[in-house]
């Protein structure tokens, strides 16, 4: 699968996902470590910055996981805050770029603003937001406002908010004002942080006390897939970070979305198609294969399977035997009161029948039980074989634009990333589809945005 040297090679944007406890780690793992001692944080973070990644990201979670209103096995350390440790990161990181997924349903623009415009300073110009919305009324009660919006109302929030938050980030007039300390007024500029929003969403106005940062403002992540996703991220964001499973479904979602830049004024290069992506390295494709079908029964326990499956049949399935067939009823239709604490995996009522139906004549026609299935239906994107046959593959995937690149999931803290950027990368460096030296300081530059 190697690309025939004559022809000029896409280069390969690569981040990294810290894997908090969540369905693609291994937490139970002898080999595994902390997920919330800086250690884990920094061990990734230097690795991912000698590799000469573009960026770490943190995802979001904001309650524990829980399931039926009980604590589940898949959340047993919780997740530290994101600004507190990718500001810790950026004193023992150089180049790195830091990106945080940042709520839109239950923050509010100035706190963010102020955030994220401090970790830019901190970082000199490498931090990232992904804007995320959230669904789960089970989330909102550690909020103030509590309850859920629903998906337009999130969209049109979270589209309020970014306007808001640039609006702050911008409201610093580029340079110093020059202050006339006896006067008390700014010569030469306009005096700084004025703002005022006035939206459905957002009813705003005062100074920002935040400097314009060194990128003046955060580059922006996207990370929804529906229509809504879509247009959001073609009119706003920089980054998109997504799930395909196959060459053919990455190749679609990416026509589709570089398709929609135009009607905003954007250019194709102007928003990267990152989807998240595991991978298990070994010496031959066989034993990298054999590896992964290990971790992947680590990732899905028996307790695991069941509780997946209760987020589609939206019912107790306790007295199911992971190991054995489908439940032979049908799912309750109806609210999901099964799903309530989960982000790993929604499923709206209407659709639950057909899910099962599906689920039942895959099972039947290769014979899985309850986790062989859940096994199968949730297994992410993932380059299994020897360090070439990797190598060979990403490539791939960006020269025929499937992706821009990949936000990497490995299944261990720390050491998860060790073996790829030692393995991988010099392979993707002598083809000439990665850096060798970061060229830019900014993570902006990295991406090779405007």
């Amino acid at each position: 699968m190697a690309k025939p040297t004559n022809e000029p090679v896409k280069q390969i944007h690569l981040g990294v996902l810290f894997p908090a406890v969540n369905s693609t780690t291994v937490w139970s793992d002898p080999e595994a470590g902390s997920q919330v001692a800086f250690s884990s944080f920094a061990h990734i973070a230097r690795t991912a910055e000698r590799a000469r990644f573009d960026f770490l990201f943190l995802g979001e979670d904001l309650r524990l996981r829980e399931a039926a209103g009980e604590l589940y096995d898949l959340d047993v350390c919780g997740r530290p805050d994101n600004f507190t440790v990718l500001a810790a990161l950026a004193a023992v990181t150089d180049r790195l770029g830091l990106v945080a997924s940042v709520n839109s349903t239950f923050n509010e623009p100035y706190e963010v603003a102020r955030q994220f415009g401090s970790l830019d300073h901190l970082s000199a110009g490498r931090a990232g937001w992904n804007v995320v919305t959230s669904w789960s009324a089970f989330t909102g009660e550690n909020f103030r406002r509590g309850g859920y919006l629903a998906e337009a109302d999130r969209y049109q929030r979270a589209k309020q908010f970014l306007a808001a938050a640039r609006e702050l980030f911008g409201s610093w007039p580029v340079g110093e004002p020059v202050a006339d300390q006896e006067a008390g007024a700014f010569l030469g500029l306009p005096a700084p942080g004025r703002f005022a929003v006035r939206t459905e969403q957002f009813d705003i106005s005062g100074h920002f006390n935040v400097p314009r940062s060194p990128q003046n403002g955060p580059v922006i992540f996207q990370a929804g897939d529906s229509e809504e996703g879509r247009e959001f991220a073609a009119s706003t964001a920089e980054a998109v970070f997504c799930r395909h499973g196959t060459l053919a479904a990455g190749q679609a979602f990416y026509a589709d979305v570089k398709r929609r830049l135009g009607a905003y004024g954007r250019a194709p290069d102007d928003l990267k198609i990152l989807p998240g992506a595991a991978f298990v390295l070994g010496d031959t494709d066989a034993e990298a294969r054999e590896r992964a079908a290990h971790i992947r029964r680590q990732q899905v326990s028996g307790p695991t399977a069941i509780k997946q499956l209760e987020q589609v049949w939206n019912r107790d399935l306790s007295d199911c035997d992971p190991d054995g067939p489908l439940p032979g009823i049908d799912p309750l239709v109806g609210e999901n009161t099964r799903a309530q604490g989960w982000a790993s995996i929604r499923r709206n009522a209407p659709d639950a029948l057909a899910i099962a139906t599906k689920w039942r004549a895959l099972a039947e026609e290769k014979r899985l039980s309850i986790r062989e299935l859940v096994i199968q239906v949730t297994a992410r994107q993932s380059f299994v074989g020897t360090p070439a046959r990797v190598a060979d593959e990403l490539v791939e995937f960006v020269r025929t634009d499937a992706c821009d690149g990949f936000v990497l999931f490995p299944h261990l803290v720390p050491g998860g990333i060790d073996d790829f950027a030692d393995q991988v990368v010099p392979l993707l460096q002598e083809r000439g589809a990665f850096r060798t030296e970061y060229e830019g300081e900014t993570l902006r530059e990295h991406l090779n945005q405007r």
